[in-house]
């Protein structure tokens, strides 16, 4: 009797498909060049060249993932926004030390690789990279059956950024005790609580990804993949200006996890819980899970996205630049004296 040659194709690996997702995605990748790229998408690595107009610059880099919304993008078939989710994250990442985008790399795992997939979530990174100036330069593809199981697709990248060392953030030394906290609106979950939000929506209240989130007049598609708003737009101008003396991205970990990663050990950030109104989305998933409020708050923005600090005159300029840019920014609240953490009153 004879063998049949195994080949890297019956062991669940086809270069075809590969081939085909790679085709689809090179015109999505080339739209983002800027003029410091030197290289096109197919070589071992992306080219950037370091000439910029900064007196003293700074790279700063940063990576993330989008974690288990991925599971979400796969039972609504739906995949553009977590492409965006994963661009606009490493920006603002970035952003809060004061960095402009400067080029990303992406990787893509899956159990199976499917053009179409591959095609739409590239296509968000590449519109996210286009709105923010930052070209997208390289990425990998890797089909790993085995490591994955059926229908899986993860995603993760990295950014490198540029800032003046004169614009870098925090600036520790100029914080002080009545700093005004600037909160600027999330737009959804952005990319965490994703494990807790699925339970609660697909096996507490069994909710079907096409039925309606109740309270927020969306399907629970529609609210679970909302895009990951970047703040670039709206607060480069500010870090520029020398408005702020800080800024923090609002992830994993909430309000209380994350301030604390930009305040000096001798003062808090006082929080006033009743300056905005927790979305309807958040308020769902903590009634539906029981959750006391001081889990939740290290479980979801709930509303913040973003948080800026500055001094009392500087912040009045701050709002009204934002306000007047359509940006529905709020005054969250201060710093006291205390050991740098947050405070909720």
């Amino acid at each position: 009797m004879s063998k049949q040659p195994v080949t890297y194709a019956a062991s669940g690996v086809d270069i075809n498909r590969q081939d085909e997702a790679l085709a689809r995605i090179k015109p999505l990748v080339k739209a983002t060049k800027t003029p410091g790229v030197r290289s096109d998408i197919g070589l071992f690595g992306g080219l950037f060249a370091a000439q910029f107009p900064e007196s003293k610059p700074i790279l700063v880099a940063s990576m993330d993932g989008v974690g288990t919304k991925m599971k979400v993008a796969r039972l609504a078939d739906k995949w553009d926004t977590v492409g965006a989710d994963l661009v606009n994250h490493c920006i603002n990442d970035i952003l809060v030390q004061g960095a402009r985008p400067l080029f990303f790399l992406d990787y893509i795992a899956a159990q199976r690789l499917e053009p179409g997939v591959i095609e739409q979530i590239v296509k968000g990174m590449a519109d996210a990279c286009k709105v923010s100036g930052c070209a997208l330069i390289g990425g990998e593809l890797a089909e790993m059956p085995g490591v994955y199981e059926t229908g899986e697709v993860d995603v993760a990248g990295s950014i490198v950024g540029l800032v003046d060392e004169g614009d870098l953030l925090p600036r520790l030394d100029a914080m002080a005790e009545g700093n005004v906290l600037i909160g600027l609106p999330s737009s959804g979950l952005h990319t965490n609580g994703y494990s807790l939000a699925r339970k609660v929506c697909f096996e507490v209240a069994k909710l079907a990804v096409t039925d309606e989130l109740p309270g927020t007049g969306k399907s629970v598609a529609e609210a679970l993949l909302a895009t990951h708003r970047s703040y670039l737009p709206q607060l480069m101008p500010l870090v520029k200006s020398h408005k702020l003396v800080a800024m923090a991205h609002i992830t994993g970990g909430g309000l209380t996890d994350n301030l604390p990663r930009v305040l000096p050990k001798h003062l808090d950030a006082a929080i006033d819980t009743k300056s905005w109104e927790i979305p309807a989305l958040f308020r769902f998933l903590m009634e539906k899970a029981q959750m006391p409020i001081e889990d939740a708050r290290r479980s979801f923005n709930l509303g913040v996205g973003m948080v800026a600090v500055a001094g009392k005159q500087e912040a009045k300029e701050a709002l009204a630049g934002l306000k007047a840019a359509g940006e529905a920014a709020w005054i969250l609240g201060e710093l006291v004296k205390g050991e740098g953490k947050v405070v909720y009153r």
